[in-house]
């Protein structure tokens, strides 16, 4: 078998077949499916190797003591050729990682040959095709977890271990510097314990994706951006606790701490930095230094790990491999996201050149994976993925058209930037519509919404709006998490419903509006998919003409980068920036090919902000939707190909569309103007005219829901790596 090894003494990496070790009793032997890079803790043992012996002295002074404490009870030549011994050998690398049970020793009974595992210790999970791995240092994975995702086990005990130390409470907040692997594992775990997170790096991208992950403000250490908001959110008293995850000689991140902690804080040392308190500090607010050692109890104890001798459950709650067991329970439970982190997946063959290039800076990661040889056929027990596409109800009344010269009298529940740009503009001023009752939260948003759009009245009081008879229709303008809720209240009021995507961020809330559908037999809902009545696009989309044959749609999406302090970026609330926004480019792509997609497949090249997604749809037709943040400002945000039956339809950023259909002269469109018109006044005047006179809704509900429920399966198929199956219910 293979394993990655490196010689101390040259620095020389090495990809080396070695023997498959032996299944001894109390332990398993696990064919490795991921294992994963600490790019902080090996790195630091490669960089260390490529150094002098000087070097190396200087950057281990412990070892150092000991070599001295060695001449001194052996003598110099003993000593010497002791040292060397030990240097010009080969020493493996890694200690988290994922696979599956190959054999079983004597005495293990909770797996069994075929099992998914996570595995931990830098002596049992290396980065080698098969691990022998004692009982203490294993733990099952949960059902539908994916393996890439179960490597991570190793460092987030890490992670959750440090957490534990600082006994972090609910509604306390946490100061974590560096934001590496383990700091982006300490955000998310505190955030999910319910503490407001402030993170502090020097990479301003680090800090941009910790706050992705549930930090409520990142900025540079040195900057007095952290300061600010440590002050804010404290009321100036200082955090509670302090988490060290950096690395390196610096001795800032500990004056910081003593600086930005409250009085009797705790500080609690999880990576490796340097540590020369400030005594006058530290001993002035009486701070609480602690250590979080490793994975959690059980670590260096060879009885616990080596011979699979537990600690009672009553005296230390959580072990080692109980830390284990439950990070992998987090992370099938959706409470920690690693997925994000994952900046590059290695085949195992180039592990060596991946190193250098780790080492050399040419390759940026926070996390780095190596697949195995037969990872993709890992088993994973769950069943076949699949989202619920759910039936539409059946309508049981129908609506009567209004009298003539009756204004449409609409709410509006919420005004925030996007509502008051690109919808109330052009109702406004429409013949035929009322504007009457506008509701936010706040009354001072409510207030000015009704000064600059002419509403009858302003109002905080939803329930007054739901029950007003005279009001028409209710338009849900608010931030991702409540559409679904709000939607539902408004239809069981008997209103027809304009709601913003997304209309639902999970199964559960669009089986909730569609099960208020059901109740009140109102079916009268409109999610603002708005490109599909798009003047261009639809002039486009007639000269294209009708197909017989598949079609292959490609749609890039520029969406760029986000203000820092958007709403958006609140992924845990709000879900995740596609969730929110790709409805739009799914319902278009659907409307093109005029079908419901069957199956959805996604993919992430450097989290979940940047994606591919493939959809499948009943007559073989694909469209490939390229979903990024990355690009450069100035490229167009949405350029869409579609090619079928020898012809091809291309739209270049609602500004220009062409047909080429193979004679001389292809149709082009004029250049619009600067101003796009992405289809927002031609929806709105379908939705007004759907409600005036009682008849059908511009877009089928069950294509919304079609489109809901393959924007809902984009993050499922995320989180497993296969095709979802996009399952019709009845």
């Amino acid at each position: 078998m293979k394993q990655v090894v490196q010689n101390y003494k040259s620095g020389e990496l090495a990809l080396l077949d070695v023997p498959v070790p032996g299944c001894k009793p109390g332990g398993v032997l696990v064919r490795s499916a991921y294992s994963l890079i600490s790019t902080g803790t090996e790195l630091m043992k490669v960089s260390e190797a490529g150094m002098s012996m000087l070097g190396k002295a200087r950057s281990r002074p412990d070892q150092v003591a000991k070599v001295v404490q060695s001449v001194a009870t052996n003598g110099v030549p003993a000593t010497y050729r002791k040292v060397m011994g030990k240097l010009d050998s080969y020493t493996p690398l890694g200690y988290s990682l994922c696979g599956v049970v190959e054999q079983v020793g004597a005495g293990i009974e909770d797996v069994a040959v075929g099992d998914l595992v996570a595995c931990a210790g830098n002596e049992h999970a290396l980065h080698a095709e098969l691990n022998w791995v004692p009982k203490n240092l294993y733990a099952r994975v949960p059902d539908g977890l994916a393996p890439r995702h179960a490597a991570f086990g190793t460092v987030g005990s890490i992670a959750l271990q440090g957490v534990r130390q600082g006994e972090s409470r609910l509604g306390e907040v946490a100061l974590v510097i560096g934001l590496g692997l383990i700091g982006q594992l300490v955000v998310q775990l505190l955030a999910a314990s319910g503490v407001r997170v402030v993170g502090a790096d020097p990479d301003p991208g680090r800090c941009e994706l910790a706050e992705r992950l549930g930090a409520t403000a990142c900025g540079d250490p040195g900057s007095a951006a952290v300061e600010a908001s440590v002050a804010e959110l404290t009321g100036g008293h200082g955090v509670d606790q302090v988490y060290l995850a950096a690395g390196g000689g610096s001795n800032q991140p500990v004056e910081l701490a003593a600086r930005l902690c409250r009085d009797r804080g705790r500080v609690v040392d999880i990576g490796k930095c340097r540590l020369d308190l400030p005594w006058n500090a530290y001993y002035e607010k009486e701070l609480d230094v602690r250590f979080s050692r490793s994975y959690g109890p059980g670590r260096y104890d060879p009885e616990y790990e080596l011979e699979g001798r537990d600690y009672p459950i009553g005296y230390v709650r959580w072990t080692e491999r109980r830390n284990l067991a439950c990070f992998l329970d987090l992370l099938a439970r959706g409470s920690v996201d690693v997925e994000p982190l994952v900046s590059h997946v290695a085949d195992f063959d180039d592990a060596v050149e991946t190193y250098q290039r780790l080492k050399d800076g040419d390759l940026k990661a926070v996390a780095v994976l190596f697949r195995y040889p037969g990872a993709a056929k890992t088993p994973v027990r769950t069943a076949a993925p699949a989202v619920a596409v759910p039936a539409v109800p059946q309508r049981g009344t129908r609506v009567p058209a209004r009298a003539a010269g009756t204004p449409v009298r609409l709410a509006f529940v919420g005004a925030g930037n996007y509502a008051t740009s690109m919808l109330l503009p052009h109702l406004a001023q429409r013949d035929g519509v009322q504007l009457s009752t506008v509701v936010t939260t706040t009354a001072l948003s409510a207030a000015n919404a009704q000064r600059k759009f002419g509403f009858a009245q302003a109002t905080t009081d939803l329930d007054a709006v739901l029950g007003d008879k005279s009001v028409d229709a209710v338009f849900v303008v608010t931030r991702h998490s409540s559409h679904a809720e709000l939607t539902r209240q408004a239809l069981l009021a008997g209103k027809a419903v304009f709601v913003e995507k997304p209309l639902a961020l999970t199964e559960e809330e669009l089986a909730g509006v569609l099960a208020a559908v059901e109740e009140s037999g109102n079916d009268r809902l409109q999610v603002g998919f708005n490109r599909r009545f798009a003047p261009l696009l639809r002039e486009a989309r007639q000269r294209f003409g009708a197909r017989t044959g598949p079609a292959n749609l490609r749609y890039l999406v520029n969406a760029g980068r986000l203000d820092h302090g958007s709403w958006y970026l609140q992924q845990g609330t709000e879900g995740s920036r596609f969730a929110g926004e790709g409805g739009h480019f799914i319902d278009t792509a659907s409307w093109l090919l005029d079908a419901d997609p069957v199956s959805v497949y996604a993919v992430s090249s450097s989290g979940n902000e940047d994606l591919q997604v493939v959809l499948r749809y009943p007559d073989g037709s694909t469209a490939t939707i390229g979903y990024v943040t990355s690009g450069p400002a100035g490229f167009p945000k949405e350029t869409l190909d579609l090619v079928a039956d020898g012809k091809a339809l291309r739209l270049d950023d609602f500004v220009r569309a062409a047909v080429y259909d193979g004679r001389p002269k292809r149709w082009v469109s004029p250049r619009l103007p600067k101003a796009r018109d992405k289809g927002q006044s031609a929806e709105l005047a379908a939705f007004v005219k759907a409600v005036r006179t009682g008849g059908p809704m511009p877009v089928p509900l069950q294509s919304l829901v079609a489109t809901t429920a393959a924007t809902l399966a984009v993050q499922a198929g995320l989180a497993g790596g296969a095709p979802v199956t996009l399952a019709r219910t009845r």
